[in-house]
């Protein structure tokens, strides 16, 4: 045992990465963790080994990072605990994390090809059973064959198709609580055990078909539902995504080293290039500069930089280079903070209970209930086991849960299609159930009230095409916005960039300066986001700019109002802005200068009290708020991370998709409360059919398929205008 712990601990060894504070690091592939209990576990257990100093794990990338205090660590014993905690390990690598990820949805493939191919074959030997059910000739030795053929055919087809909801229903069960895959599972199983009694017995009906075809339209839904969740998944690794895969490490000599993320220490020196993002959370040695905190803050306006700033991982950097020190590793930045403040959420969500599974609560027990007395009545009064069994099955058959299972489905599929063609998408059906439940609303201002982009509040002709030309030379967002109000035309000659003040050139022979207050020769500067011009000794103009209101926004805050519902605005910007986008979005509560956490924090002190949150965001700042919200939307324009953390996106410039979206949702909603109820009327005048014996197998299955059509109509309401 020595000599293995010894060649597993050598063969980990390689894996290990040296750390400028402490001892090597070491970087593992956990494929089943799956919530934040499992996370939870795995660190505390860890962390609570011989000399490990740390343990944190990205649920997201399901890596698992291990710091230990010295050189002596043992590698082995950290995979060794973690194999006794029922979580086998393997050295990181994205390559094998990303198929850990998708090995679930190429299982429930596999499992849906199984499932169609073992539906048309024993279809091929069903069909002259049921020829035979309407006067055809099929003497009882053909049929009692067809019988036997169809079950070598559909048993292991459905046996295998079946896998995904059998670990479902057994998870369920070990929790000792029931999902809607228990009584699929049930129903499956017994219609298998029902078939092969009756064709061993000489019976007349088999239900091979049957069993292999539910299985096949439910693996439809199933795989697709993976595929949303997958999409819905990568918000947290998109967050990170906006860090540079690279950084450029400054050498002792200060020669350049391009360096991959991850090997970045505290305490190494970069270079920050103007179009560069900050690659980790740093500290400026030397050189001035602007950045664009956008992505992180919600500010409109760049922030400067110089000696001894603090800058964060993700900001833009627009003007100057920049020498920083490294304050803290990837894992530890600000956007792995928000990343993991979305991933924190997004288990939180995880843990909504779905209308479907509401009523498999109480479904679930009632019906088997009913079927096992059904089994045992029968046989008490007489009939034998076989009678009893089979009006057993018929009472499982017509009270199958197809027409509760596509209660939900059906009416969110024709909701999901109705709000796309209004330009809502619809990422996840139980977003629409929590849409329909929320009773206070939060926006972000910038890219939310606002179109997100600033707009010249005095365009005056003149002044402006006196300032293009050195406008056009400039990246920053303001000058930029001035330059596309003047349009094409010259650019200033001899321009020089001042980073974090402003642009200096030649304009037919005079000198003039564009940018900050100071910069240009004014002593005090306005509350307003702004930029000077002004040519040398001469007087100085400004120019104002304001974020666009959205066209629709005060007539969207009244109507939202006007359902009952309250409404906030919390910003990352400046008060100033928040405070008059707020007066004429008509919002009388606002917080200006939230930074993430702030807005988790608040969604999570609104939670405690009750309240259902709906969360309309579209920054980086806001990632962590959508995921934690009960419901989230975020806009087209909005940063790709956001809109994974978001349940649903809307297009173009108008905010009414947020009122619409709401009215769609509370309309699925009581449509499926409406197929419930059929559901349950119908089981309650089904069932007794079938308890008396008046309802065979047979009928028995086309009842049940008549009732998940009445299901489906019902549901195509929600697709028609009010």
């Amino acid at each position: 045992m020595a000599l293995i712990g010894d060649a597993v601990r050598a063969d980990l060894g390689a894996f290990l990465k040296a750390h400028k504070e402490g001892g090597p690091t070491l970087d593992l592939l956990v494929p089943d963790v799956r919530c934040a209990g499992c996370m939870s576990k795995i660190e505390r257990e860890v962390s609570a080994l011989p000399d490990v100093a740390a343990a944190r794990l990205n649920l997201t990338q399901k890596r698992l990072a291990v710091t230990f205090r010295s050189d002596a660590g043992d590698p082995g014993a950290v995979v060794a605990a973690l194999t006794r905690l029922g979580y086998p390990a393997t050295p990181f690598d994205p390559g094998a994390a990303r198929e850990a990820h998708d090995r679930e949805g190429r299982q429930l493939v596999l499992a849906l090809a199984v499932a169609g191919f073992g539906a048309m074959n024993t279809m091929m030997f069903s069909v002259p059973i049921w020829a035979g059910l309407f006067g055809q000739e099929l003497g009882p030795a053909t049929r009692t064959l067809m019988m036997w053929f169809s079950g070598i055919v559909g048993a292991p087809c459905a046996i295998y198709a079946g896998l995904p909801f059998f670990r479902s229903a057994w998870r369920s069960l070990k929790a000792r609580r029931a999902n809607m895959d228990v009584p699929i599972t049930v129903g499956v199983l017994l219609t298998l055990a029902i078939s092969f009694s009756e064709t061993i017995l000489g019976g007349r009906d088999a239900y091979f078909d049957a069993a292999v075809s539910l299985l096949f339209l439910l693996l439809i839904g199933r795989w697709l539902e993976h595929r949303l969740r997958a999409r819905a998944s990568s918000a947290a690794a998109d967050l990170l995504a906006l860090q540079a895969p690279t950084a450029t490490v400054l050498g002792p000599d200060d020669e350049l080293i391009a360096r991959p993320l991850a090997d970045v220490q505290p305490g190494d020196r970069l270079l920050l290039r103007p179009g560069e993002r900050v690659p980790v959370d740093s500290r400026v040695l030397s050189g001035a500069s602007e950045l664009d905190n956008g992505l992180l803050t919600g500010e409109t306006v760049p922030v400067a930089v110089r000696l001894g700033s603090v800058c964060r991982a993700g900001a833009l950097n627009l003007s100057g280079a920049l020498r920083l020190v490294a304050m803290a590793r990837s894992e530890d930045s600000a956007v792995a903070a928000i990343a993991r403040l979305v991933e924190a959420g997004a288990q939180s969500r995880s843990r909504y209970v779905r209308l479907a599974d509401k009523a498999a609560a109480i479904y679930v027990p009632v019906v088997h209930t009913v079927a096992l007395l059904t089994f045992l009545g029968g046989w008490a009064v007489g009939l034998g086991p076989r009678e009893a069994l089979i009006r057993a099955v018929a009472v499982l058959i017509v009270t199958c849960p197809c027409a509760l299972g596509l209660a939900v489905p059906a009416v969110q599929i024709t909701a999901s299609s109705r709000l796309f063609r209004r330009g809502v998408l619809v990422k996840s059906g139980a977003a629409l159930e929590r849409l329909a439940e929320v009773d206070h609303v939060i926006f972000d201002k910038t890219g939310v009230l606002t179109l997100g982009y600033p707009r010249l509040l005095n365009p005056m002709s003149s002044p402006v095409k006196m300032a293009a030309p050195l406008a056009r030379a400039s990246s920053h967002p303001l000058a930029r916005t001035l330059a596309a109000e003047a349009g094409a035309g010259p650019l200033a000659d001899d321009v020089v960039e001042f980073p974090g003040q402003g642009v200096e050139g030649t304009i037919g022979g005079r000198r003039a300066r564009l940018g900050r207050a100071q910069f240009v020769g004014v002593d005090t500067a306005g509350a307003q986001t702004e930029i000077w011009f002004g040519f040398e000794g001469e007087t100085k103009i400004r120019f104002r700019f304001a974020d666009t209101l959205r066209p629709d926004v005060a007539g969207v805050v009244a109507s939202l109002m006007a359902r009952g519902l309250t409404v906030e605005v919390l910003s990352g910007d400046l008060a100033g802005p928040v405070a008059h986008a707020a007066e004429m979005a008509g919002i009388a509560e606002w917080r200006a200068g939230c930074t993430p956490q702030d807005k988790a924090a608040r969604i999570d002190e609104l939670s405690r009290a009750g309240r259902k949150v709906l969360m309309v965001g579209d920054g980086l700042n806001d990632a962590g708020a959508l995921a934690k919200a009960h419901a989230a939307m975020a806009p087209g324009t909005a940063l790709e991370a956001s809109q994974n953390a978001a349940d649903l996106v809307f297009s173009g410039e108008r905010l009414a998709p947020v009122v619409e979206a709401i009215e769609v949702a509370e309309s699925a909603r009581r449509r499926a409360l409406e197929n419930f109820g059929f559901a349950a009327l119908y089981n309650a005048l089904a069932a007794p059919a079938a308890i008396l014996g008046l309802v065979n197998p047979f009928v028995a299955a086309i009842a049940m398929s008549g009732s998940s059509l009445v299901v489906t109509l019902n549901a195509l309401r929600t697709g028609l205008r009010r």
